[in-house]
């Protein structure tokens, strides 16, 4: 008993220390409302993340495996107002939503592609978000079950979500739903899977186009990581500054030793920044979003070496922001959301001027007192909840039904 005490002593102890110095303390800006709420979650998510990172260190667990199981969470109780089943679209697994109620004509269908960065999230994880779409818009949604990196790498995930995509396009009629009606939709990661699905179908001619696209705070570019919104929260929870970039080169399976690189913007080579400046470029973010202490950054000298690692981010699947103005000029619908204290709010930002740019109409939604992750949690719990994510989900919502 006495040795087992002195073990999670010691285990508590390293943990701290990897929690401690390997996560910064937040950086909550003091106009936020529920500010110290979100402290205990950022602190919380830290230990999170320190606990798993010791025990991948030691040799008990990979890392990947404790965040999947935390953020799966305790799964709902049955749904009594919708048929829900697991199957599979080709060899995808997914799991759909039906409304048990009757309807005179065929309904709208919503593909779902969760976040996670491609390595953890899950069907289960968004269970409270597909059931609460399929409900509240009277839709058929399809939450996409993609395989997960490490072990499918990049880009399995996106290959899943295609092929899921356009085995439910060719088969909607068999859900009820009419083909000319389907909406791909995706949070975070899920977001840019969102994007890169739906330019990847801009020139199939065997499909119906796509109804519409929902893109809720994705991730979008991997050029400039000093854009405005990376530095006014660069240390806002939950999703950090460095943690951005390192979650992006672990997806990838690469080389952590260039986030410092990055952060600089040592990565592009200058033909490519060249390229790149006329999509990704903080001239293009309005006024008011720099009024929260942004300041030019600096140019460094460029890196082969981070490039070498690094330059699989600028394929367009990966960083959808990237993609050639003819694809930009044929993509459907889009609903935008951003959240104003998060890094990839000028993502989204930057995404919705390209699409407005080629005359894509663009419904957008800011969420003033957003955070990245506020709509996933808005549904898990008042405990966790947080306000901004409630008028989100109702934002989107009120999207769908006009679809």
């Amino acid at each position: 008993m006495e040795l087992l005490t002195i073990f999670l002593g010691v285990l508590t102890l390293f943990v701290a220390m990897a929690f401690y110095y390997e996560h910064p303390k937040a950086q909550i800006p003091h106009g936020f409302s529920e500010r110290q709420k979100l402290y205990v979650f950022h602190y919380i998510l830290n230990f999170g993340f320190g606990l798993a990172a010791f025990l991948e260190k030691v040799g008990i667990l990979p890392e990947v495996y404790l965040l999947r199981t935390a953020m799966d969470g305790i799964p709902p109780l049955k749904d009594k107002h919708l048929l829900i089943k697991d199957l599979k679209f080709e060899k995808v697994k997914v799991r759909t939503y039906q409304p048990k109620t009757s309807t005179t004509g065929q309904r709208r269908g919503i593909l779902y592609f969760h976040g996670g960065v491609g390595r953890f999230g899950s069907i289960r994880a968004y269970e409270r978000t597909c059931r609460y779409f399929a409900r509240k818009s009277n839709s058929v949604v399809v939450s996409v079950g993609y395989r997960l990196a490490p072990k499918h790498p990049y880009p399995t995930q996106f290959e899943d979500c295609l092929t899921a995509t356009i085995h439910f396009m060719r088969n909607a009629q068999d859900y009820g739903v009419d083909p000319s009606r389907i909406i791909v939709c995706g949070d975070s990661s899920g977001g840019t899977l969102t994007a890169a699905v739906a330019q990847a179908l801009v020139n199939r001619r065997d499909l119906p186009r796509l109804r519409a696209q929902i893109l809720i705070y994705p991730f979008l570019q991997s050029v400039d990581f000093n854009l405005p919104s990376y530095q006014q929260n660069e240390g806002v929870p939950i999703l950090l500054k460095e943690r951005t970039i390192a979650l992006g080169l672990k997806y990838l399976n690469k080389d952590l030793s260039v986030i410092e690189a990055a952060l600089k913007g040592c990565h592009v080579p200058e033909d490519l920044q060249l390229k790149y400046q006329k999509w990704v470029n903080p001239d293009y973010i309005p006024h008011e979003f720099k009024t929260r202490g942004y300041k030019p950054s600096a140019k460094h000298p460029f890196s082969e070496e981070a490039y070498a690692i690094m330059k699989q981010m600028f394929d367009p699947v990966f960083s959808p922001l990237l993609a050639e103005d003819s694809t930009f000029a044929q993509l459907p619908e889009a609903f935008i959301l951003t959240c104003e204290y998060d890094v990839l709010r000028d993502d989204g930002l930057l995404y919705k001027k390209r699409l407005e740019d080629h005359g894509i109409k663009v419904t957008w939604c800011h969420l003033q007192e957003g955070f990245h992750g506020t709509v996933f949690l808005a549904l898990c719990g008042k405990v966790i909840a947080f306000r901004s994510g409630n008028k989100g989900l109702k934002k989107i919502v009120n999207f769908l039904r006009l679809m």
